[in-house]
């Protein structure tokens, strides 16, 4: 009995030493039957646990973060608030930004929120939308309905070209619309009202209730598009995401693309099929596309390594193995927030004491938002002399005093 857990543990790590020696050296053999399979299987496995990893962190992240709101409801403290929590509030973290650029300066609450966007950006500019199709909990799942899609029906389904490009552009009008709201509509006052006013120091326990008393609306839309992403795959990703529009974007300037070498490419088109953004790859001689999610999809599905691998322009001729893409993007989020902790510009100065003065006000004025519209400064602030909150939790309480979440 013992010897099969032992058993396990040593094809795991045999399996990880093949994973990183994958296509240390590039060959013009043609890979056929079992090889081809195994050599797929190892690159599409790696990716899928480093999405597991990130989905299993977000999940802690929002068990953690219920838990220790509602402690904070019933009067107690339970456990500490995870600071990346905030990487739900892309807004808040947009705003942050924009204060950055315009002042210098790291806004203490929610800073967690900006470096994760930092992070993300920076990975969009490094290796194309790796995000998307690695780290993303929406692109985890979107690409397991995916899965589901074809079980059921078989087949890849894709609109046809005349409205799947106007669809496309739907996104790109939301990403607009976010940046003109935020960069060109507010002045830098307006920023930093909003980023200081009650609404946004408490928009992660916002958050957490819209989901917790979900309105018939709100689940429709979400059932909506869980059914449209199982009818036409990626459905969000490809039409409506404005995160993956901005990545798109970026992504045009990364230096890492998949480049296909055309002397040693068999014109299987396999690399083509395997593609879930329905992009021609096996015509390219480098993939630019905005749509390229960086999945390597079509890499582990050409039985030529030499045919098609992730590399940097001409000039520099740098290549990198699917270990080495891996590492960059579990390695980027992990020095971002392990920068971000040593700069103290990772947990947010709300204490304990004023989150739950402000849990049990939430329902005030001070906190309401018209149509996206927040109050002004002199308007929360006139609301909050209004209601002259009382917390049941005392600042001074050993339970909630001079903890920093």
């Amino acid at each position: 009995m013992e010897a099969r857990p032992l058993a396990r543990l040593s094809r795991a790590a045999d399996e990880t030493r093949a994973f990183v020696r994958l296509d240390a050296a590039y060959s013009t053999e043609v890979l056929k039957g079992p090889a081809l399979r195994t050599r797929r299987r190892r690159i599409e496995r790696a990716r899928h646990l480093v999405q597991a990893g990130f989905l299993l962190t977000v999940v802690w992240i929002g068990w953690e973060f219920v838990r220790w709101v509602h402690g904070l409801e019933a009067g107690r403290v339970v456990g500490e608030r995870p600071p990346g929590v905030e990487g739900f509030l892309p807004i808040a973290a947009l705003l942050s930004l924009r204060h950055l650029l315009t002042t210098g300066e790291v806004h203490p609450v929610h800073p967690a929120g900006l470096v994760i966007l930092i992070v993300v950006l920076g990975l969009g500019l490094l290796a194309k939308k790796a995000f998307c199709s690695w780290a993303c909990p929406i692109g985890t799942l979107s690409e397991s309905l995916a899965g589901l899609s074809a079980r059921l029906l078989r087949r890849k389904l894709r609109l046809p070209r005349l409205l799947d490009l106007p669809l496309r552009s739907l996104k790109y009008l939301l990403l607009a619309f976010f940046v003109y709201a935020v960069f060109f509509q507010m002045d830098a006052r307006a920023v930093l009202d909003f980023l200081d006013s009650p609404y946004n120091r408490v928009a992660d326990v916002k958050m957490m209730r819209f989901f917790e008393h979900l309105s018939s609306f709100g689940l429709g839309v979400i059932l909506s598009l869980v059914v449209l992403s199982v009818v036409v795959p990626y459905f969000w990703c490809r039409y409506l995401c404005p995160y993956g529009a901005l990545l798109g974007a970026l992504s045009l300037l990364s230096p890492l693309k998949v480049t296909r070498h055309a002397p040693s490419c068999i014109d299987c088109d396999l690399c083509t099929r395997a593609c879930p953004a329905h992009l021609p790859v096996a015509r390219l001689a480098r993939v630019s596309s905005d749509e390229c999610f960086g999945c390597l999809s079509c890499v582990a599905a050409c039985p030529v390594t030499r045919a098609l691998r992730v590399e940097t322009p001409r000039a520099w001729r740098l290549a990198a193995r699917p270990a080495v893409f891996a590492a960059v993007v579990v390695g980027l989020f992990a020095a971002g927030v392990l920068l971000a902790r040593s700069t103290g510009h990772w947990r947010n100065t709300i204490t304990n004491a004023e989150y739950a003065e402000r849990i049990r006000n939430i329902d005030s004025p001070a906190y309401a938002h018209d149509r996206g519209r927040v109050p002004s400064r002199e308007e929360w602030e006139a609301a909050e002399r209004r209601a002259a909150p009382s917390s049941s939790i005392a600042d001074d309480s050993p339970a909630v005093s001079g903890a920093r979440r």
